[in-house]
């Protein structure tokens, strides 16, 4: 059975324009071309140490060629990397982290379901662990159509 989500999907306005949208994200993570995975910042929390961003699945991802011929699948690895991309964002828009914040470690990962090309992957997150100028460790779950689709830890360092 899934574990209850992070947050109340329901108190946020999904069609609402982000918060921040790629160019404001780009403007904080260094990561471009291919390796960006987050498109948008929806809502943020500092008080509750909350984040939910989101990342639109295109048919232009450099992986859809080859991952899966035919039926097309978003590799774990790349979930997990914009994971990483959106405690990285917070750590460092929100509580103003200096310098680069590296990607640590993953803990607890779970995939329950597939993400495919024309999906919005939601990404929900919450900081359990802030040591400014050190480590920041977040859980994060992917909702893709109302389903939890994964669900991990990430933790990150300043480095």
């Amino acid at each position: 059975m899934p574990p209850a989500l992070l947050f109340d999907l329901s108190e946020i306005d999904l069609t609402a324009p982000p918060e921040f949208d790629k160019e404001a994200i780009c403007l904080v993570n260094p990561q471009r071309f291919e390796m960006q995975h987050l498109d948008g910042i929806l809502w943020h929390d500092k008080d509750k140490d909350c984040i939910l961003g989101y990342k639109d699945v295109t048919n232009e991802e450099f992986w859809v060629r080859g991952h899966i011929p035919g039926r097309p699948l978003m590799p774990g690895v790349i979930q997990i990397e914009a994971a990483a991309q959106l405690l990285s964002f917070f750590v460092k828009q929100v509580y103003q982290e200096e310098g680069f914040v590296g990607f640590g470690g993953i803990d607890k990962t779970k995939f329950r379901r597939t993400v495919e090309p024309g999906c919005r992957l939601y990404m929900l997150g919450h900081v359990t662990v802030a040591r400014p100028g050190r480590k920041y460790v977040c859980d994060v779950q992917g909702i893709v159509n109302d389903t939890l689709v994964f669900e991990t830890t990430i933790s990150g360092m300043k480095v």
